[in-house]
C-alpha cells in the first residue's frame, strides 16, 4: 500500500510517500521560518498563502525523491484537523484533488493522532495500552491510548501550549526565532538553579497543564516587576539569558514529567509511552522522558529528530492503519480548525 500524504496544519508544507505504514520512501518538509521570523510567531494569513504557493512543487519533489509516479499511488492521506484553518484548507484541497483525479481512496487523519504515530514510523508498534503525550506550539495534551484511534484525553493545557510558552520565553530573552530551538540551545549553556520558577499545581485538575504563570514568572524574574526599574531584553548579558533559559526549561520539562507520573499512577496498566510534537525534540525533555520510562518500566516510542516537526510521513503512516481498519473518507471531507 503506497500512500501519498499531505500535512499543512501550521507553517510547514509537507508531502510524503510511505509504503505499508512504515517504509518512508520520501518526506519533503518546507519550513516557513524565514517568513515569520520578523513577527516572532506564525502569521496565519502568510502561512496559508505560502502553502498554496509551494504545495505543487513539493508534491513533485516528493514523487521524484520516492522514485515513483502518480500511477503507483494507492491512496491519498491528509491531516484535515486541527490547525490554522487557512493552512489546513490548502492541504485538504490538494489531497482531495489528487485522490479524485487518480480515483484512489482518500483518508483523513487527525494531526495530533499523527504525532503520536511519528515515533512508530521506523519502530515496532508497542504493547497497548499506552500513555500519549503531544507537545508542540499548538498542543500540550496527555492521552490514554488503547489502540490506534482509541485515544482518551486525560489532560491538556488550560492556557498556553508548552511550545507557545517557549516561543514567548525566547522573545522575552531576546533569543530570536524559532523560539523552542533557541531556548534549548541557550539552556544547555546556562545554570538552571539561578532562578526558581514555579511549577503550576492545578489541584482540582491534576492531569491538566498550565504555562502562562511560568511565562509571567520569567518576565518578572528576569526583566523586573511592573512599577519598578525594568530591563529590556537587549540589556541582558548572554550569561543571564542562558541561566534564565535553563531555569525556564527545567520548570517546563518537570511540569510535563509530573503530569506523566500522575497519569501513570491513575493508569497502572499502561505498558508504553508515545511522545510526539515539535517540543519532543527538546534535549532536556528527551533525557527526562527516557529516565521516566525506565523508572516506570514503560516502552518509550519517541520520534527521531526528523519526525518531531510537522511532517507528512506520520500522516501517511497512520492513514495506512486507518484505511485498513475503517476504510476511506468521502471526498466531502472537510477541513476543521478543531
Amino acid at each position: 500500500m503506497r500512500i501519498l500524504g499531505f500535512e499543512s496544519s501550521c507553517d510547514e508544507t509537507a508531502v510524503a510517500v510511505v509504503d505499508g505504514g512504515h517504509q518512508v520512501r520520501a518526506s519533503v518538509v518546507q519550513s516557513q521560518d524565514e517568513l515569520h521570523e520578523t513577527y516572532g510567531g506564525v502569521v496565519p494569513e502568510i502561512a496559508g498563502r505560502a502553502h498554496a504557493e509551494r504545495i505543487g512543487t513539493i508534491v513533485d519533489r516528493a514523487l521524484a525523491e520516492a522514485k515513483t509516479s502518480f500511477d503507483e499511488i494507492n491512496a491519498v492521506a491528509v491531516a484535515h484537523r486541527p490547525g490554522l484553518i487557512g493552512s489546513v484548507l490548502v492541504g485538504v484541497a490538494a489531497a482531495k484533488s489528487v485522490a479524485w483525479r487518480l480515483g484512489v481512496p482518500l483518508v483523513g487523519v487527525h494531526h495530533v493522532e499523527a504525532h503520536l504515530w511519528s515515533g512508530l514510523l521506523e519502530d515496532s508498534v508497542p504493547s497497548w495500552p499506552a500513555l500519549g503525550l503531544v507537545v508542540s506550539g499548538g498542543h500540550t495534551s496527555l492521552y490514554r491510548v488503547d489502540a490506534p484511534f482509541q485515544c482518551t484525553v486525560l489532560g491538556r493545557t488550560i492556557d498556553d501550549a508548552v511550545g507557545e510558552a517557549y516561543d514567548k520565553a525566547a522573545a522575552l530573552l531576546g533569543l530570536g526565532w524559532p523560539g523552542g530551538v533557541r531556548v534549548d540551545q541557550a539552556a544547555q549553556q546556562g545554570n538552571d538553579s539561578v532562578y526558581n520558577f514555579p511549577m503550576p499545581n492545578l489541584k482540582d485538575r491534576p492531569l491538566d497543564f498550565s504555562f502562562s504563570g511560568l511565562k509571567t514568572a520569567l518576565r518578572y524574574g528576569v526583566l523586573g516587576l511592573p512599577g519598578t526599574t525594568t530591563r529590556k531584553p537587549e540589556e541582558l548579558s548572554m550569561e543571564e539569558r542562558n541561566d534564565a533559559a535553563a531555569s525556564f526549561q527545567k520548570a517546563a520539562v518537570r511540569t510535563l514529567i509530573r503530569g506523566l507520573r500522575r497519569a501513570r499512577k491513575q493508569h497502572p496498566d499502561v505498558q508504553s509511552l508515545l511522545v510526539g510534537g515539535g517540543v519532543s525534540a527538546n534535549s532536556r525533555l528527551r533525557d527526562e522522558l527516557e529516565s521516566f520510562a525506565q523508572d516506570e518500566s514503560l516502552t518509550l516510542r519517541i520520534p527521531p529528530m526528523k519526525w518531531c516537526v510537522d511532517n507528512a510521513a506520520m500522516v501517511a503512516g497512520l492513514a495506512c492503519v486507518r484505511l485498513q481498519e475503517e476504510g476511506p473518507a468521502s471526498l466531502s471531507l472537510a477541513a476543521s480548525p478543531r
